[in-house]
């Protein structure tokens, strides 16, 4: 047994100490505000990603602390072993994946967030207010009506998993939830396209469907789902006795950008009598942009839309938004009333009904606080702007690569996703995928710019991705030099060594 009496004579806090010891957390506060400010002040002139070095991985296997460090020397380890190495979506050449930028208001407010430190989920007080009105701006901005529901998760595939769940116990007599899926007569089924994000895959898994419920549609030659392919898939599944419940439209590929054909969509949706959700972990945000509206109306009228803040909105990571139109489905799929959580007349248990009761967690960072101030520092027209720029500069690095006789363009560019390669006459189909593999290793070594890749029919893809609000037009002139320069280099080596370093024809 703990001797509490004895314990108790000597309490301790985790905070400083003395008066001194918060002036000396204060000022290493101030120092690590302005140790951000300065890198991302100067971002530009730094590489976009440097190699971690072997020293630095040695420094983090050392073992568990066991006595106090002084903060400050806690600090400089920081910014020795840490900070010269990050990720680089900071950084204005950067265009990996879809990752957003972040800003230095969304940085301080994560500060103050952690601050004030609050689970999000239950209670009376500011921050879960906070959360209502950031999803009452978010449904303004994707047209959905003030009666709809919604969550802020950790990114889009929480945000797909959550409306997946939803779905399967909405669907029919909606016993799901309660039996399980034994109760239903055949086999739940869910349709997307052959571009589908991964997430989609994972959601039918974790619903307990199995990965063979994801019927994958194929794509026309723009990348978008193919229609007569998933109305023919749905009527044969129906023949054979199983039970489509959902269709998930891309609202923006993963690969390519590519936008599914929305209206559509919705009129079979509807006909058939099963649930639509749109996967728009980027692209739903297009819908701010004037040529992008009406191609993306319809998401006014789906069932439930994903979408990431933390990509195309530059909020810090991580925060990512569902909507559901159906609110009484939202709720019913995960509300669980406890003793220990039961609301109050009054007190720090009134308040909002419990985050909770709408997702999977209870325990939530408050994340909509940073949101809620980038809103109001930049106002939706700038963001609108911001988008709309974006696009134009994936427009434009097109524009540059059908121009640039080494390059080739390798899908269209509905948005903000640009996929291309170094081409050569003398290379056969694998030749060039290790050249332009090689090509993306070195423009991310030589910290030049950070594109992703894919693979398209076969085709080894650079792939820039474009969610980033530092870009300017020069940038895409430096990426699509420095591509072209490093491809004849690989080149003229592979000459001069008698064709090593890659495979001839």
């Amino acid at each position: 047994m703990l001797n509490f009496q004895e314990l108790l004579a000597n309490e301790e806090t985790l905070d400083p100490a003395t008066p001194n010891d918060w002036d000396s957390m204060r000022r290493l506060g101030h120092e690590m505000v302005e140790t951000m400010f300065d890198l991302l002040q100067n971002i530009r002139s730094e590489p976009v990603w440097t190699k971690p070095t072997d020293t630095m991985k040695q420094f983090l296997q050392t073992p568990l602390p066991v006595e106090p460090q002084n903060p400050y020397a806690v600090f400089n380890d920081f910014c020795d072993h840490i900070l010269p190495f990050p990720k680089g979506n900071i950084h204005p050449r950067f265009w990996g994946w879809v990752q957003g930028t972040g800003t230095p208001l969304g940085m301080l407010a994560d500060m103050l967030a952690s601050g004030m430190n609050p689970n999000n989920t239950i209670g009376d007080h500011s921050a879960m207010y906070v959360e209502q009105q950031v999803l009452s701006w978010c449904k303004e901005m994707m047209g959905f009506p003030a009666e709809a529901s919604g969550i802020l998760v950790s990114g889009g595939s929480m945000a797909n998993i959550t409306a997946i769940i939803v779905a399967r116990n909405a669907f029919g007599e909606k016993l799901a939830r309660q039996q399980g899926l034994k109760a239903l007569s055949g086999q739940l089924l869910m349709y997307t396209s052959v571009e589908a994000h991964m997430c989609i895959q994972k959601a039918a898994e974790i619903c307990g469907l199995g990965a063979d419920a994801v019927r994958k549609v194929p794509v026309n030659a723009d990348y978008r789902i193919n229609l007569d392919a998933l109305k023919q898939m749905l009527t044969d599944d129906r023949a054979a006795g199983h039970l489509p419940f959902c269709i998930v439209a891309n609202v923006g590929t993963v690969n390519t950008g590519a936008i599914d054909p929305l209206d559509e969509l919705l009129a079979i949706a509807r006909a058939e009598g099963i649930w639509l959700h749109a996967d728009g972990a980027f692209g739903a945000l297009a819908k701010l942009v004037p040529e992008y509206s009406e191609q993306l109306r319809a998401l006014e009228d789906v069932d439930s839309v994903a979408f990431d803040l933390h990509k195309w909105m530059s909020m810090n990571y991580e925060v990512g938004c569902l909507l559901i139109r159906n609110a009484e489905a939202h709720r019913s799929a995960f509300a669980v009333m406890p003793n220990y959580l039961l609301a109050h007349e009054r007190g720090l248990a009134a308040g909002p009904e419990s985050i909770t009761n709408y997702g999977m967690e209870l325990s939530r960072g408050f994340k909509a606080l940073k949101v809620w101030m980038s809103l109001k520092e930049h106002g939706i027209e700038k963001y609108r702007r911001i988008i709309r720029q974006n696009i134009a500069q994936a427009l434009y690095l097109e524009d540059l690569i059908l121009t640039t006789p080494e390059l080739e363009l390798l899908a269209p560019v509905p948005m903000n996703i640009v996929c291309y390669r170094f081409c050569s006459d003398h290379l056969n189909l694998e030749a060039v995928n290790t050249l332009n593999k090689e090509i993306l290793m070195r423009l991310h070594e030589e910290g030049i710019a950070t594109p992703s890749y894919t693979l398209l029919e076969g085709r080894y893809a650079i792939r820039m991705a474009n969610v980033n609000h530092r870009s300017v037009k020069e940038d895409f002139d430096v990426l699509v030099r420095e591509t072209v320069r490093i491809g004849k280099e690989i080149l003229a080596v592979a000459s001069t060594k008698g064709a090593t370093v890659m495979p001839m024809v």
